[in-house]
């Protein structure tokens, strides 16, 4: 995997004058960093979230779905008066 970390002019120079100081290359010197700070962190990400539920069964206490046609029929009945104006 490769990271870019964007860094501050001030940042930059500290990672070249520590890594200097170290004999090392700056790459080097973040590439330890990172393996001190993975060699502290557990083997597996802990589960946050507990598993959900499908959908499908979710909705299942509700029965099947209006048919295309039932859908059709109630959306006729409902705008059968749309835009009259001798139904108030």
């Amino acid at each position: 995997m490769t990271l870019i970390v964007p860094l501050t002019p001030e940042e930059e120079a500290k990672l070249l004058t520590q890594a200097r100081a170290q004999g090392v290359s700056p790459d080097t010197l973040v590439r330890n960093a990172v393996k001190e700070l993975l060699a502290d962190a557990p083997a597996s990400a802990p589960q946050s979230k507990k598993p959900t539920r499908p959908m499908l069964g979710f909705l299942a206490k509700y029965g099947p779905a209006p048919s295309a046609e039932d859908i059709d029929q109630n959306r006729a009945e409902m705008f059968a008066n749309f835009g009259r104006d001798d139904i108030a």
